[in-house]
């Protein structure tokens, strides 16, 4: 990353990442230090169907002798607002050197190809595109909202489709009367038939107990629009040449079921199951899983058509924070906030991992000796704790929120107490005001494993 920043040490250093060093402090040192000297930067970001994004603040005047730490701000600023609100064309309205240089990284042989190739081909089958400019002629904000789910009529059926399980309820007028969660890993499974039948026999298992069905709601992760998978690490071991069939699954499944079936991203689940559960808006889930699942509802009760894809957004600029292997970033959420991250700090607290096992399997392992008292286990999890906590700072700083909803596998048993007591004492200490402003949540036991699975079945409307 070019264009030096300067980083900031936390008051609360996570006890196994002594490098950690969260955005939101690297941040809020830059507009105190463009403050009043400042000039405008005006970023905006084009999506399908004409939708704009704008984002804006201040940067150091190229006469400055700190303008150089402009790119690496913007850089990274960029990289997070792409995987938060997605974009094909992105407007740089500021200094020429600046849009020059996030133009160059952002080729298809690039520092940030990846998200090149990610966000114009593959999600909206677009060629990526940065454009250079002036503040005023960065497109005007176009943003729509859709109301989402919150039907609980009928006999349905909810799914939740995870990387290491997927979770199925049967929910009768708004009552859970069963449910089953079942390990698999389908990012290994190279043929969408294998998708198509393990899902398709979920439900079936499900529909079973019920004396009819009359819709299906599902919840997964990946970019879904109109109920087909754009991109998706569940078909990750999907040839390129086949994934049109993956495209198709759930029109099939439809098909098959004869009933209304809907599929949205987990993360935007994630957030309904969390205005469901406590009545109110303004809220960010985060479904702390094989990944990092995020959603969000705005102060209107609406889904924003942001992809709120944070497993790949940024928070954490050390340069020797941990690589995200897929996209090949450094310091994504997806290290922190999943089961990636217990993963990675296990050889930190001279924990080894039996290989053998389900990545559902090394977690459950993971999570028996937390639950025995083991004191380098606990440490992961006030590890995650903790970074959580400057976490939920930085994405306050791009979300309207007043409430934070945690859920996933992750937050089972005594991790999600340890996880919000991190998280806690970070706002309390770094951040008091935040405080005052945001409620954190953590769900009952059931509501934890299986809310996303219950709130998805209430997406499709009945005729």
């Amino acid at each position: 990353m070019s264009g030096r920043i300067d980083l900031v040490i936390p008051q609360i250093q996570p006890p196994l990442d002594n490098e950690f060093r969260p955005a939101v402090l690297v941040n809020q040192k830059f507009r105190m230090q463009t403050s009043g000297i400042g000039i405008p930067l005006v970023i905006g970001l084009e999506r399908c169907e004409g939708e704009v994004s704008r984002y804006e603040g201040k940067v150091f005047p190229p006469e400055h002798p700190k303008a150089e730490a402009n790119l690496g701000y913007v850089e990274r600023l960029v990289k997070f607002l792409l995987w938060q609100r997605g974009a094909w064309r992105v407007y740089i309205g500021g200094p020429r050197e600046i849009g020059e240089y996030i133009s160059k990284c952002y080729t298809p042989n690039g520092e940030r190809r990846f998200d090149y190739h990610f966000m114009g081909e593959q999600v909206y089958e677009q060629t990526f595109q940065v454009i250079s400019c002036t503040p005023d002629e960065v497109p005007a904000a176009c943003e729509t909202g859709k109301m989402l789910g919150r039907h609980m009529d009928g006999c349905r059926i909810g799914f939740d489709l995870g990387a290491s399980d997927r979770k199925v309820s049967a929910v009768v007028d708004g009552q859970v009367i069963y449910s089953e969660e079942v390990v698999w890993e389908p990012s290994k499974q190279t043929d969408p038939e294998y998708h198509y039948r393990e899902i398709l026999s979920a439900l079936k298992t499900v529909a079973a107990r019920m004396s009819r069905v009359d819709a299906i709601g599902g919840s997964s992760a990946g970019i879904y629009i109109d109920n087909r998978p754009m991109v998706a690490s569940l078909f990750r071991g999907v040839p390129k040449e086949r994934f049109g069939d993956v495209r198709n699954l759930f029109l099939r499944i439809r098909e098959e079921m004869g009933v209304p079936l809907e599929v949205i991203n987990d993360g935007d689940v994630t957030a309904l199951a969390g205005s469901m559960s406590i009545g109110e808006n303004a809220i960010l889930g985060i479904a702390m899983g094989s990944s990092e699942a995020a959603g969000y509802v705005n102060r209107n009760g609406r889904i924003t058509g942001w992809l709120n894809e944070l497993a790949f957004a940024p928070i954490d600029y050390s340069p020797t924070a941990p690589m995200e292997e897929w996209s090949g970033d450094r310091g994504c959420g997806s290290s922190y906030f999943s089961q990636q991250s217990v993963f990675r700090l296990a050889p930190k607290v001279g924990v080894e991992i039996p290989t053998d096992l389900t990545n559902a399997d090394k977690l459950k392992f993971m999570q028996e000796r937390l639950e025995a008292g083991h004191e380098g286990v606990v440490k992961i999890w006030e590890n995650m704790g903790i970074t959580l906590g400057y976490g939920l700072a930085h994405y306050a700083d791009f979300y309207d929120i007043s409430h934070v909803l945690i859920l996933g596998r992750c937050t089972s048993g005594r991790g999600g107490d340890l996880l919000l007591a991190g998280a806690q004492k970070v706002l309390e200490t770094e951040f008091p005001d935040l405080l005052k402003k945001i409620t954190l949540h953590l769900p009952d036991e059931k509501v934890r494993r299986v809310g996303q699975s219950v709130a998805a079945a209430s997406l499709p409307v009945l005729d």
